[in-house]
Formats: C-alpha cells, sequence, structure tokens
C-alpha cells in the first residue's frame, strides 16, 4: 500500500506552524493586560483540543511529559547562561532556602489543606501539594517586562535564582509520593538523603561538565559558527542525562551547567547567547501548547471549587508562610518577604510532574491532574495580574533605563581582547553635557556609537552626550572598570 505522505507531515507542519504563530502574535496582548504569557499559550493549546474549536483529539501523556523535559532543560540552560556570578554570591544561600525548604513547607500546608479541607487521602494530599510546590520565576518577569517594570537586584535575583535550584525538589518529593500511592511504599524520612544525594550528584556534575565544556569552547575551533550552538546543546543535554542516570538532579546540573558556561568568555558568545534564548521561548511556547491540548475543560469544571480553594490557600497562606520561614534568617525587609511570598507564580512544570502518576496509574491521578491544571490557571490570574501593581506599591521596581532600540555586538568565532561595553547616560552623570573630547577614555578604548531617540550618532570629538543617551565604547576587558566609574552602571549588569 503506497505511504500517504507527505501529506500527514505537512498538515501537522501546517497545524504547528498555525498555533505557534497565534501564540506568538496574541503575546503582546498578554503582557498589556498583565497576565503570563504561559497561560495564553496553555489557552490557545485548550482552544485547539479535543473539546476546543480546534478538535484536536491528544491524549499521550507520554509525549507531553517527555516533551516538557526536553523543554525544561533548554529553558533552564538559556536561565543559567543568563545568570551572572555576582547573583549567586548575593542571593543564593536564601534562594537554596526557598528551593528546599521553601518546597518542602509549601507542600506540606497545601497538602494538609487538600486533606482537611477537600476530602483527599493522605498520600493523594501531600502528592497534590508537591507537584505545585515549586515557582516559574520565567512567568514573573514576563509579566514584569509586559509591564515595562525591573525587579531591585536581591529580590530579583533571589525569585529567578530559586526557579532554577527549587525543581529538584519538587521531583523528588513527586516521585517517592507517586510510588506511595501505586505501591503502598509508605515515603520517610530516606527521603532527606536521597535529596541529599540527588542534589549533590546533579550541582557537582554540572559543574564538572560546565568547566569541560568552557575548556573545550575555548580551544576548540570550528569552521562553522553554526556548529558552536550545536555544540553548546549537546553540553546541555549531557548535564541532564548523565547525573539523571545514576540518580542525580538532572535540572540542578543542566542550570549549573549553564551558569558555569555564562560567566566564562566563550567563542561566539553573542550568537550562543542568541540562539538559546530563541530556543528557550520556542520550548516555553511548545511545551505549553501541548499541554494545553491534554486538558478537557469539561473536566475542569468538575474540580473548579476544589481548584479554586486550593489556589487561594496556595496563594495566601502556603507561599506566604513558607518565603516567611526561609528569607527571615536573611534579615529580608519586610517588603521583599512579602513579595517574594505574593508572585510565587505557577508554570509548566507542576502541570508536568502531573503527568507523572497518571504515566503510572497512581489511584486518583486523572483528577490530581485536573486541579493541578486548575490551580495553574488561577495562580497565573491570582497573583500573577497584580505582580506590576504589587511591585509599585512596595517599591521594589528598579530604575532602569529603557533598552536602545539599536544594539552594537561583536560576533566572532576568536577569543579576542577587546568587548563593546553600552552605558546610559543619566541626569546624575559625570559625562552628561561633556563633549567626547573631554572624557578620558584609556588609550585602547573608544566611543563607537551613540543611540539618541530614534537616531544613531557617529561619536566625534565635538559630540555632547545628553541625558537619554546610549553609548557603546570598544575596549580592552581590563579598562571596563574605570569606564564603569567615568560613566556610571552599565546597562549589562
Amino acid at each position: 500500500m503506497p505511504s500517504a505522505e507527505p501529506l500527514p507531515t505537512a498538515f501537522l507542519l501546517v497545524l504547528s506552524g498555525v498555533l505557534m504563530a497565534v501564540s506568538v502574535m496574541f503575546s503582546r496582548a498578554s503582557g498589556r493586560f498583565g497576565v503570563p504569557v504561559a497561560l495564553l499559550f496553555l489557552g490557545i493549546g485548550m482552544a485547539a483540543g479535543s473539546e476546543g474549536p480546534g478538535g484536536i483529539a491528544f491524549e499521550d501523556y507520554g509525549f507531553a511529559f517527555r516533551m516538557g523535559t526536553v523543554a525544561l532543560v533548554l529553558i533552564l540552560f538559556d536561565g543559567g547562561l543568563n545568570t551572572p556570578m555576582m547573583a549567586l554570591r548575593t542571593a543564593l544561600r536564601p534562594a537554596s532556602m526557598l528551593a528546599t525548604v521553601g518546597v518542602v513547607a509549601t507542600a506540606a500546608v497545601v497538602g494538609l489543606a487538600a486533606y482537611a479541607l477537600f476530602g483527599f487521602t493522605w498520600a493523594e494530599a501531600f502528592l497534590l501539594g508537591a507537584i505545585v510546590s515549586s515557582t516559574d520565576a520565567a512567568a514573573v518577569f514576563a509579566v514584569l517586562r509586559g509591564s515595562g517594570l525591573h525587579l531591585k537586584r536581591r529580590v530579583g535575583t533571589t525569585l529567578e535564582l530559586e526557579s532554577g535550584l527549587n525543581d529538584p525538589m519538587a521531583i523528588i518529593l513527586t516521585i517517592a509520593l507517586t510510588e506511595s500511592l501505586t505501591q503502598g511504599v509508605q515515603p520517610g524520612w530516606g527521603l532527606v538523603p536521597h535529596a541529599a544525594v540527588q542534589m549533590v550528584v546533579g550541582g557537582g556534575m554540572g559543574l564538572g561538565i560546565g568547566w569541560a565544556g568552557r575548556h573545550l569552547l575555548k580551544r576548540l575551533r570550528l569552521h562553522a559558527a553554526g556548529l558552536y550552538p550545536v555544540l553548546t546543546l549537546a553540553l546541555a543535554f549531557l548535564a541532564f542525562g548523565l547525573p539523571t542516570l545514576i540518580e542525580g538532579s538532572g535540572f540542578l546540573s543542566v542550570y549549573t551547567a549553564g551558569v558555569m558556561l555564562g560567566n566564562e568568555t566563550l567563542r561566539y558568545r553573542t550568537g550562543l547567547l542568541r540562539v538559546h534564548d530563541a530556543l528557550a521561548w520556542l520550548s516555553q511556547v511548545a511545551m505549553f501548547l501541548v499541554l494545553g491540548l491534554l486538558v478537557f475543560p469539561s473536566q475542569l469544571l468538575g474540580v473548579a471549587g476544589v481548584g479554586l480553594g486550593l489556589s487561594l490557600v496556595l496563594a495566601f497562606v502556603a507561599r506566604p508562610l513558607a518565603a516567611l520561614l526561609c528569607l527571615l534568617p536573611f534579615r529580608f525587609p519586610a517588603g521583599e518577604i512579602l513579595f517574594t511570598g505574593w508572585v510565587g507564580l505557577r508554570g509548566a512544570v507542576p502541570v508536568i510532574l502531573a503527568t507523572y502518576p497518571v504515566l503510572h496509574g497512581a489511584p486518583g491521578a486523572q483528577h490530581i491532574f485536573n486541579v493541578v491544571f486548575f490551580i495553574v490557571v488561577v495562580n497565573g490570574l491570582i497573583p500573577g495580574a497584580t505582580v506590576p501593581w504589587v511591585t509599585r506599591k512596595l517599591g521594589l521596581a528598579a530604575n532602569v533605563p529603557e533598552a536602545p532600540p539599536a544594539v552594537l555586538e561583536i560576533a566572532t568565532t576568536q577569543l579576542l581582547n577587546g568587548e563593546v561595553s553600552a552605558f546610559y547616560i543619566d541626569v546624575a552623570s559625570a559625562a552628561a553635557g561633556a563633549r567626547i573630547s573631554e572624557l578620558p577614555f584609556p588609550a585602547a578604548s573608544a566611543a563607537m556609537l551613540i543611540v539618541r531617540g530614534q537616531e544613531l550618532l557617529a561619536p566625534k570629538g565635538d559630540t555632547v552626550l545628553q541625558q537619554g543617551d546610549h553609548v557603546y565604547v570598544f575596549s580592552h576587558s581590563e579598562d571596563v572598570p574605570f569606564l564603569r566609574l567615568m560613566f556610571g552602571q552599565s546597562e549589562d549588569e
């Protein structure tokens, strides 16, 4: 019988292209209304599903779990690449507390509420609590970017690091509690050393793979620039896969490897960051679309009361208590503790984790999946839609200048002793009102471009710098600290 190809493949590509294009085009509207863009992607997936206008029948939980895992690997690796080492020094300890003690505390409070208020068994209740215990800072920052807000460094960095570190603990709890449901094994204190081993193995292998990747990328000369992202993608997959095979945390490993690589001078660095940023966005769109396809809206109506009640417990009790418990020892101000407790948004991880009990045939798994999905949606609206307002009310918005409409970069596969830095001229800058010729540039440095509104200006000796200018300066790496003092804070810090 002759094959019907390529028609089925063509249909699949057309369908995927339409869904992804619609998601991207509507993402601006999502940001304007202060709703996490993830909810938009989920909604489009639900509309395309079997009970929506799209009518696509899809119930492959195994495929969704595998695809979600790959997507999370790419998202976490990109997050690590963009995490400066300075952030680790200032926020690692509180973020680690939130990612471990905070996850357990959140799971316990939600589990108690599910058992006491909504009739779940102990095992089902704490499994549900474990699944929704990890946060998704990507959703927080998507809301902030859509509203034009930037968080102050310490609270923003703590939230970002927490999201990269808290998935392993939620995964460990989910797997253990799923086994408890399916095999009748009661989880106990043995979880603690198991979690510690996962963290140590995952973190250690991430450091090792990141260190090896640094040296490989610095020494290896490839004949095509496009091969460098292929190599870093291979490192990301190895960083997840190898520790997972030996009972380590692959998610912690891939994030750690990304941090190691992102804080090194690499060949084709600009291109690498751009490619992985695109892969992370592609992963988010595809992952949420697929997860949306899994859901039957008619089943969500049956869990609306339970889902709404547990969503309110999570937003108003569990997460704030966990934030208070974890951040008080580090003397965070009350406003920062309140903010961290309020904006612990849930995203893709809980929905992906909720497919795990379904795949293993755990009792009540489908009901738990529907409740988790409902919680994620409600959590995206409360507190998701209020994040910009809360940020302003608590005075936690950082005074960051708008990005210039033009960006100047050096893309090279060679390791050169030189870089381009961007500086913003604000009203307090000593360079405001000064001529280029009056500024004490180091001998090997020079202004390359000035972006003034919608104009691009060629810097000359008599060019006067004005408030609001973005100045791009070429220099050797050792001269950058002096230039920061001369101009003020660099934009990329």
